[in-house]
């Protein structure tokens, strides 16, 4: 069995989404990780793009992999969770082979940005559920255990990427919020009690495009750490409270009323809260002192702009890549010239509608 699932760009709401009830704007990209389970003789994992081919064990309570590599982490604990989970629903579990192989990165092996940990993570549980459950599970039930084991394994993120991986297409999403599912991790007697919880911050909408507008993506060749830039926010978060109240004030405003633009096909507004959103992405990096909107992010907006569209960061910023929506067919040949002459590598990238999907069996 093939399971395929997709990675994903951030559209709008980037930082906020780790407070309280803070929407996103999210979408699934064509550019996909695999995963492939099948009956083996014994347990086995291999990660193509590392060249990592192993084995492993299950004890009841841990996964043991025969690694020192520390690209087998998340792996190692979406599988930990998912043989837990079917361990409690008395599944009867056969040793079997997982082969998980990323088109997510750069042919270099630079990251892109999208989302490549958080789509090995969905893959694996995907691919694990698909295989002993005799029904197909359900997507919320994917989404929740990768979530746990992304979680556990990163200390922090919002959730969003799984979301784009689960689900597919475009969606409006507020985030669990990790110290929430961190602490309900430890007090709760059983994953499946868990997964059956309600998660009080949690909502994934799916929205839909206005047919008038078209996404361009633009990679600025310089990878960024995520994880780094969220805690130079967090600090600013912790020492100047008013200022990062201010700017979670700014990007709600500015996501509303991107999420009322596409909802209503109104692209002046959808534009307006672009605009705004990315204004209060780079102010707030100003005030914590890190470089959200990098020299060549800045560019790929401001081109935006000129051509008649709207262009910001997508993610955390501090490299990676930019989104810029534009009115027309026309526009976007021009802004991908205008790309091309500041080295800035547009990327054939189209929002893709499904999320986890089985390819074959």
């Amino acid at each position: 069995m093939t399971i395929k699932v997709p990675g994903k760009l951030m559209i709008a709401g980037e930082f906020a989404v780790l407070e309280p009830y803070q929407k996103l704007a999210v979408m699934a990209v064509d550019r996909f990780v695999y995963a492939q389970i099948q009956a083996s003789n014994i347990n086995s994992l291999t990660l193509e793009n590392f060249n990592i081919n192993t084995g492993w064990d299950f004890d009841g309570t841990s996964v043991l992999i025969a690694s020192e590599n520390p690209h087998v982490n998340f792996v190692q604990e979406a599988m930990k969770n998912t043989l837990i989970y079917l361990r409690e629903h008395d599944i009867e579990l056969s040793p079997f082979s997982l082969i998980i192989k990323s088109e997510l990165d750069d042919e270099s092996g630079k990251k892109y940005g999208l989302g490549s940990s958080a789509a090995v993570v969905t893959s694996a549980v995907a691919a694990i559920l698909n295989y002993f459950l005799p029904i197909k599970p359900a997507d919320m039930l994917i989404f929740k255990l990768a979530a746990i084991s992304h979680v556990k394994t990163q200390g922090n993120g919002s959730g969003a990427d799984i979301a784009a991986a689960t689900y597919g297409g475009v969606l409006e999403y507020s985030s669990f919020q990790a110290d929430w599912l961190l602490e309900e991790i430890q007090c709760t007697e059983s994953l499946t009690a868990l997964v059956e919880k309600k998660w009080t911050y949690l909502t994934v909408k799916s929205i839909t495009i206005p047919e008038r507008l078209e996404i361009c993506i633009g990679w600025t060749g310089n990878p960024a750490s995520t994880s780094d830039l969220v805690n130079h926010i967090l600090l600013l978060k912790r020492n100047e409270p008013s200022k990062f109240d201010t700017f979670i004030h700014n990007s709600d405003q500015a996501v509303r009323d991107f999420l009322k633009g596409m909802k209503t096909s109104d692209i002046p507004l959808l534009f307006e809260g672009i605009k705004r959103n990315r204004h209060a992405l780079a102010k707030v990096g100003q005030e914590a002192h890190v470089q959200l909107e990098t020299p060549l992010l800045q560019t790929l907006s401001d081109q935006a702009e000129e051509n008649g569209g709207v262009g910001k960061q997508s993610g955390a910023g501090g490299g990676d890549c930019g989104i810029a929506f534009m009115p027309s067919k026309e526009k976007v040949e021009q802004l991908k010239q205008a790309w091309s002459k500041e080295n800035i590598k547009v990327l054939d990238l189209t929002v893709y509608p499904y999320g986890v999907t089985v390819l074959s069996e």
